[in-house]
């Protein structure tokens, strides 16, 4: 699919995502879909691209089926899994305690679900779902440590209550894995996803 300097669409309210796309250089316009995140997958991994694709299917009803312009629309949800349980946002300060002091000094396995759409101008969509996974070591936190987080509100509204590019970043002892996932989309995968379907990266640059 020959597609160049195509409009970007990020079906999502994270401002993370939104930050990681800016600075590799590509400015999307922003749509939020309302969906409910809800999933059937017995994994982690299958429940992040689930939940993904709802939330692209949802931005592309927002966009239109034929766009008038050359598309490409991303969507994304990331959980942690720790041994087998999968973590997203836990909004409630005790909740997010609990998870705090069960991943200090430990590891989990951050997933992001990765739904990506192209469309020339006038349609049809073609799409993709894929998953990346990234190691994540956290390190050994005082409880003193974990309650000035809490107060910080940053750990009640991102997936396993921790991100690395804000106030949690001190408490992340190594990755193993791409680093851009850990913050909110793996761009790596997007330009391979990209590939995929036709489209290259460097034509998203300035876009939108």
């Amino acid at each position: 699919m020959a597609i160049d300097n195509p409009r970007v669409v990020l079906a999502s309210s994270s401002s993370a995502r939104l930050k990681v796309l800016r600075a590799a250089g590509v400015n999307p316009d922003v749509m939020v879909p309302g969906v409910d995140e809800v999933f059937s997958a017995p994994d982690t991994a299958g429940r992040v691209c689930e939940i993904a694709r709802v939330k692209g299917l949802a931005g592309r009803g927002l966009v239109g089926e034929t766009p008038s312009v050359a598309t490409v629309l991303i969507a994304a949800d990331t959980m942690l899994d720790i041994d087998g349980v999968s973590y997203g946002k836990p909004h409630d300060v005790e909740v997010a305690r609990q998870r705090l002091h069960g991943m200090s000094g430990g590891s989990g396995v951050l997933y992001t679900g990765h739904y990506l759409a192209v469309a020339p101008a006038g349609g049809p969509w073609v799409d993709v779902v894929e998953v990346a996974e990234t190691t994540v070591h956290f390190a050994a936190m005082t409880d003193d440590e974990i309650e000035a987080y809490l107060n910080t509100g940053e750990p009640l509204e991102v997936a396993g209550s921790f991100t690395m590019d804000g106030f949690g970043g001190p408490f992340i002892a190594g990755i193993e894995g791409d680093a851009s996932n850990v913050i909110g989309l793996s761009l790596p995968l997007l330009r391979v996803m990209l590939m995929k379907l036709g489209v290259s990266w460097t034509s998203l640059w300035g876009s939108s």
